[in-house]
């Protein structure tokens, strides 16, 4: 009791020739790239497997890059980063999309959507199951005004999307099947001038995509999915969480996701990058596990250039992905989920947190690694897969640790929900410093959820009782 703080609270400029030095090289490297795109080239036939259908490509495949234009100059990788340069330079050999025949009755583009930097292109089956086809290039200037687009500042923003393994989101897949997180299953594509883009054609035509399962709706035919009979977004959860105590998160399994976006260095986990899978309950209780999407941000390299290295020392969130989880940056790598991770992580104690983390290292063996870096094409593999593997083998060992600092920075100052059904808050003092909550459902009894703080960690304590009809 003593030591915590507990509220209650109800709810309804430089000199002139250094700057114009540095301004010169600034400008001169982030000049136009040097290399043109070049053509695809065709080269034989190919399938693909996508979740629980099979996906026809070809019968052709072309041999093309990811993004020739991200080579550049020793000066410009020296002051902005090499990043994986190479890597978007590399060539691959890349099955072709015809939507006509890719699967029976042809696939139909719905809408155009996507993030700030990411273009995707909504596709349906006759049957209703939807895809999604994810541009593997992105282009973050639609953040910036109109006016800065076209000049040096934009293609300075271009040019980082370098800092993104053009196919790390590849390799997701196998890692999460065996650390018992739920996924996407992306397959690489390449989508020619196809008529069947219709008013889309000019926008999307021409170039590298990832394929996947659009987690939405009735998704029983997809393990990596859980088999839910229901997948719902963010908002429409989280408004169920909000109004009935009766609808609750499978928190051990929402960290078991978390601690593993923190092993690949995936720093950018916002609301809308998770859908949630739904269970059915007895008494109109609803269960939601999460499934973790767009994988953009994986594997991310950004402190290797001069300037990019100053940059992250302000910009906390761009962790980039090395050989160590520094438990000094495990606050700034889950900026992005921090709202999410204190409510939905709230009842689960230390001991939680370390039998999860020590499950996940025992789980992502080094066979299972090794297999996951074969999904990668043969050229990418030549040029990442050992990298990727220390890296990746390291990191695991640290899951432990980062875990013990991931539930320290939580249970600082710990906000407690309640929801609009009538709750009860028990409050009580128990031996030494600390404070046990419990929170009762007022019209059954039941209990709705209980943690034991303790002064050593948390300093203050918020309960929040929404809807208007609380006890405390």
């Amino acid at each position: 009791m003593t030591g915590i703080c507990l509220t209650v609270k109800a709810i309804s400029r430089p000199p002139a020739a250094w700057t114009g030095t540095v301004l010169v090289l600034l400008l001169s490297s982030c000049l136009t790239p040097r290399t043109a795109l070049p053509p695809p080239v065709a080269v034989g036939p190919e399938t693909v497997r996508v979740g629980p259908e099979t996906v026809r490509v070809g019968p052709e495949t072309v041999r093309t890059v990811a993004g020739a234009q991200y080579e550049r100059g020793r000066l410009h990788r020296w002051l902005w980063g090499t990043h994986y340069r190479t890597i978007w330079a590399t060539p691959v050999t890349v099955p072709v999309l015809h939507l006509a025949t890719a699967v029976p009755g042809g696939f139909t583009p719905l809408r155009e959507g996507g993030s700030f930097q990411t273009k995707n292109l909504r596709l349906e089956t006759p049957t209703g199951r939807q895809y999604v086809l994810r541009s593997v290039d992105k282009d973050a200037t639609h953040a910036l005004p109109a006016s800065l687009r076209d000049g040096w500042v934009g293609r300075l923003m271009k040019d980082q999307t370098s800092v993104i393994h053009p196919y790390g989101a590849y390799i997701v897949p196998a890692l999460a099947d065996a650390a018992g997180v739920y996924h996407t299953n992306p397959r690489l594509v390449y989508l020619g001038d196809d008529p069947g883009l219709g008013e889309f054609r000019a926008s999307f035509a021409n170039a590298l995509y990832l394929l996947e399962e659009r987690p939405d709706g009735d998704q029983r035919a997809v393990a990596s999915f859980g088999r839910s009979a229901r997948v719902v977004s963010s908002r429409q959860a989280f408004e169920h969480l909000r109004a009935d105590n009766r609808h609750r998160v499978d928190a051990r399994h929402y960290l078991r996701s978390r601690l593993f976006d923190m092993w690949l260095g995936d720093w950018s986990r916002r609301e809308d990058q998770w859908r949630w899978a739904t269970y059915a309950r007895p008494d109109s209780a609803v269960l939601y596990r999460a499934i973790p999407r767009d994988r953009d941000h994986a594997f991310f390299k950004f402190d290797d250039g001069v300037l990019t290295r100053l940059i992250s020392y302000v910009k906390a969130n761009y962790q980039s992905f090395g050989r160590e989880i520094r438990l000094a940056d495990v606050e700034g790598l889950n900026q992005a989920a921090r709202p999410m991770d204190k409510s939905l992580l709230v009842y689960l104690t230390a001991a939680d947190y370390q039998q999860v983390a020590d499950s996940l290292r025992q789980q992502l063996s080094d066979a299972v690694i090794d297999r996951a870096l074969q999904a990668w094409p043969a050229p990418v593999q030549a040029l990442s897969a050992r990298e990727f593997g220390d890296k990746l083998r390291a990191r695991r060992s640290q899951l432990p640790a980062v875990a013990g600092r991931f539930y320290e920075l939580l249970a600082r100052d710990v906000e407690l929900p309640g929801t609009d059904r009538a709750e009860r808050f028990v409050v009580e003092g128990v031996e030494g410093r600390q404070l046990r909550v419990r929170v009762l459902d007022v019209a059954s009894g039941a209990l709705v959820g209980e943690r034991t703080f303790d002064a050593q960690f948390t300093r203050r304590l918020h309960l929040f009782g929404l809807g208007g009809r609380r006890r405390v």
